[in-house]
């Protein structure tokens, strides 16, 4: 299938259009006459998962590998390291970052992972859940697979939640729920919520949308490839 097929599907089910301004989502490595037979989903990239794919594939990930101009291609920094690995094995790359934040993402884990019910608008998910803050708390540890939790406590109540997926706290001013779920808390930020009276539990960055893949997935599945879901690894871990 033409890589610009597979350009176009995507762009119909959540448009590119739709990313931020600061954002680079699209088409970043490759060329759309491209055959491709093979695709990988994944939240990142990382030099073992590039190992792993097949010359001549396409690789969709969340997060893009580009984000400002590049003056160079010396495989010297994380981005240019992985886009001379790319190029040598003519794999081409589609981030699918900001625009499927709002058209998927965050609707996903709020109800494919935390089985929660409410509305998505933007980059959050709202639900009234009515539920004592450590008995929630420790739900949410569970379904993301948390090792610790880090939590602003307010309230010992919770009637309502809102969610955002990897780093959100820009839209804390926003939030009129009770607590908040995203993650990237900075001690100013959590210092800042407390002022508000807004709960706070941090989830992780990779935690909370390592579910990148199978959000997807769903959607194009049934297209005429082989698909498969691949995961970069975590570069934090818990001691």
């Amino acid at each position: 299938m033409k890589l610009k097929k597979i350009y176009d599907f995507l762009n119909q089910i959540s448009p590119f259009e739709l990313q931020e301004e600061w954002d680079n989502s699209g088409l970043l490595v490759g060329c759309f006459d491209n055959d491709i037979e093979k695709v990988y989903l994944t939240l990142d990239l990382d030099e073992g998962l590039i190992e792993k794919v097949e010359e001549n594939s396409l690789i969709i990930a969340h997060h893009p590998l580009i984000f400002k101009p590049l003056k160079n291609v010396i495989p010297t920094s994380f981005s240019t390291k992985l886009l001379v690995k790319l190029i040598q094995k003519n794999i081409s790359f589609i981030a699918m970052h900001t625009n499927f934040d709002k058209t998927h993402l965050n609707r996903y884990v709020a109800e494919n992972v935390l089985n929660l019910k409410g509305e998505a608008f933007d980059f959050v998910y709202t639900a009234k859940i009515d539920k004592p803050f450590d008995e929630f708390a420790e739900f949410i540890k569970e379904k993301l697979n948390l090792q610790c939790l880090k939590i602003v406590k307010c309230n010992d109540f919770i009637k309502t939640v809102s969610l955002t997926t990897g780093a959100g706290m820009s839209l804390l001013p926003y939030i009129k729920t009770d607590l908040f779920l995203t993650g990237d808390i900075k001690y100013h930020e959590a210092m800042d919520a407390k002022i508000r009276g807004v709960s706070l539990i941090d989830i992780g960055h990779y935690e909370s949308e390592k579910f990148f893949a199978d959000a997807l997935y769903r959607d194009i599945k049934d297209l005429d490839l082989e698909i498969v879901k691949i995961n970069s690894e975590n570069p934090f871990y818990v001691k």
